[in-house]
């Protein structure tokens, strides 16, 4: 019995030592070559290369809507040549996959109504999503003085309905700025704040402009 022990022991102390010693060494991956390497050494081309750049825009605008401007410089990003990507951009808007004034009036919508931005900052970010001057005006069309105003209002009231208790040039501050970030001008910002705290049976000091905001 014991020889039978002995000899499976030296078995699996046998089979342990045709194991391959582990190195420590991992072999290098070679990097992915790139969109821009594969089009140099001449692997992407021609129809291949228009096909490979249609899908790249199809699967960025599936993602979320684009404009002609942020596509074209996501895919020269990537290395697309720009004389690829004009003609597939051309023919995505002759269809309407792409469509900056239905974009540009998407985007002030929903700037407007769900974050309560004022034309000015949404004109801001529609110029940083490369919409141009006149199809950003067409689209903040949809929002007028009274929208701004309201939508002004609504801020400051539930803001002071979250200070109250707190002195009054605190609570003020605090607006304005709020206000400020979101395009809204200092004078718009303390005429509302005048009126709702009036509102609230707060009085205010017309000779003491709340502090120096008049200034700004």
């Amino acid at each position: 019995m014991s020889g039978g022990f002995g000899s499976t022991s030296s078995q699996r102390s046998t089979g342990g030592g045709r194991r391959k010693e582990y190195s420590g060494e991992r072999k290098e991956r070679k990097p992915r070559p790139t969109v821009a390497d594969r089009i140099e050494s001449g692997a992407l081309a021609g129809a291949e290369l228009t096909e490979h750049a249609r899908e790249a825009i199809l699967r960025t605008l599936t993602a979320a809507p684009k404009s002609r401007r942020q596509l074209m410089d996501a895919m020269t990003r990537k290395g697309y040549p720009p004389e690829v990507l004009e003609p597939i951009l051309e023919r995505f808007e002759e269809v309407g996959l792409v469509d900056d004034a239905e974009y540009a009036g998407m985007i002030v919508r929903t700037r407007h109504n769900e974050r309560g931005l004022s034309r000015r900052a949404i004109a801001q970010e529609l110029r940083r999503k490369g919409i141009d001057d006149d199809t950003a005006t067409g689209a903040l069309d949809q929002v007028d003085e009274d929208d701004e105003a309201d939508a002004a209002r609504d801020l400051v009231r539930r803001r002071l309905a979250r200070t109250t208790g707190l002195d009054r040039d605190v609570r003020t501050r605090r607006i304005v700025g709020m206000l400020a970030r979101k395009g809204y001008s200092p004078s718009l910002a303390l005429g509302l704040i005048r009126e709702e705290l009036a509102r609230e049976g707060e009085s205010s000091d017309e000779d003491e402009p709340f502090g120096g905001f008049d200034d700004l």
